[in-house]
């Protein structure tokens, strides 16, 4: 599951040209079926200044629900390229924990979390990768507060996309600035479920499909699952107690909510110490505005002993040493290869999108939810249990339709539950 990373370090500042429909339409799944927003409950917002018109039309779909007060944070491209051009060293070093204290204020008064996704994924190329990692770095150990909300799940959150210029253009390069704006849209309305004549009504049955298949994992209570594909070979333990979660799910205050739209996985915890194997990623990873191609990992007893990459390798590093759980498992996901973000053939540069197009797992920060009792648990209780802790979540994709996925029983023989990317 995508996890909420804090107001972005990039957006984008293009006028859009969207189909008035398609604004609404996302407007209201975010508020109702993303959110479900309560009458009198805040709203936090953050959005690139190119997602602008969907900015006003949740706003307003918002306040039509019920909201107490919406409240947006804008991020703009040329501001995140000026600090890069011309900050100075020491302030990559820095963040507004102010911001992230008044955010996490707001979460703990009941306010709910929406994040606007639509950045241009490649914004951050060719920038200083030194000065990148410590400017990450420095946000998510200030927006931790604010996050523990969110990993928690004290809040009703959701992440949902926005069409955008840039966005459009690295997906499609080839087209027209305003058709591949036109064909990222129409993969949205797709993926959102907005082609359907009652998308609310088609997300009700998707999360039923979900809950279902979460409940036949929960029942089977395996020990560990087993990957394999070219590349790949990888035992990943499940943490005692996990609890297997999909599409909606109620959060602390009692409020039912999608996390992430689109969504195609039912994930769980593993157990931070019982990795084993290795994975080769088979979609790249945009991350923090900057690309990771060809991902290729070897763990041992939980931890990442190498890692390497084609592309953005010293991306990759830095990410690994934020700090000492960043380099072991915070989630594992299972999506099948027919899943529709999959089937439109499109690779989005977006965790939000790639990642329900293909099994993954992810680094760093585990989700307490995901455990029984998770809520009453201390953070030492997490951690006995194999639960991980850290700065950072980020998923990486490694299914494929030469996927094959086994559960695994102590001293039983293995359960087949994919074969070639689909569910058996």
């Amino acid at each position: 599951m995508t996890q909420d990373a804090g107001p972005a370090l990039v957006g984008n500042g293009a006028d859009m040209d969207l189909p008035l429909d398609l604004i609404e339409g996302l407007a209201e799944l975010a508020v109702r079926t993303g959110l479900n927003l309560q009458p009198g409950q805040d709203l936090v917002m953050t959005a690139p200044v190119s997602a602008l018109p969907l900015v006003r039309a949740i706003s307003r779909a918002a306040y039509l629900a019920g909201a107490g007060l919406v409240t947006p944070l804008l991020s703009d491209r040329e501001v995140t390229l000026a600090r890069f051009a011309h900050g100075s060293q020491a302030s990559f070093d820095r963040a507004p924990g102010w911001l992230y204290g008044g955010m996490a204020q707001a979460f703990d008064a009941g306010a709910a979390r929406l994040a606007l996704v639509g950045e241009d994924p490649m914004l951050m190329a060719g920038q200083d990768s030194e000065k990148l990692g410590r400017a990450n770095r420095a946000n998510s150990q200030a927006y931790r507060p604010a996050l523990a909300a969110i990993s928690g799940f004290h809040i009703n959150w959701s992440i949902i996309s926005c069409p955008t210029p840039d966005w459009a253009r690295r997906m499609f390069p080839d087209l027209p600035p305003q058709q591949a704006l036109a064909a990222l849209a129409e993969a949205i309305r797709v993926t959102a479920r907005l082609d359907q004549p009652d998308p609310g009504a088609a997300w009700k049955a998707h999360n039923a499909a979900l809950a279902k298949r979460c409940a036949m994992l929960n029942a089977a209570r395996f020990d560990a699952l087993h990957f394999r594909a070219p590349g790949t070979d990888l035992r990943v333990g499940l943490a005692e107690g996990h609890f297997w979660q999909g599409g909606a799910s109620e959060a602390r205050n009692g409020v039912r909510c999608n996390p992430n739209i689109p969504t195609e996985e039912v994930f769980t915890t593993p157990h931070a110490a019982k990795v084993d194997g290795h994975a080769r990623a088979t979609k790249p990873l945009s991350h923090q505005g900057a690309l990771i191609e060809e991902i290729e990992m070897r763990f041992e007893n939980g931890r990442a002993v190498s890692a390497r990459a084609a592309q953005g390798d010293d991306i990759l590093r830095q990410m690994l040493a934020t700090d000492a759980g960043a380099d072991r498992l915070g989630e594992v996901a299972l999506v099948p290869h027919s899943s529709p973000v999959s089937q439109t053939g499109h690779l989005y540069f977006n965790t939000l999108f790639d990642e329900n197009a293909a099994s993954h797992i992810a680094m760093g920060q585990c989700y307490a939810s995901c455990l029984e009792k998770g809520e009453v648990l201390s953070k030492e209780e997490i951690v006995a249990r194999g639960g991980n802790e850290s700065l950072i979540h980020v998923d990486w994709m490694i299914g494929s339709d030469a996927m094959d996925v086994d559960g695994l029983h102590a001293g039983s023989e293995p359960v087949a539950l994919m074969r070639q990317g689909e569910w058996v």
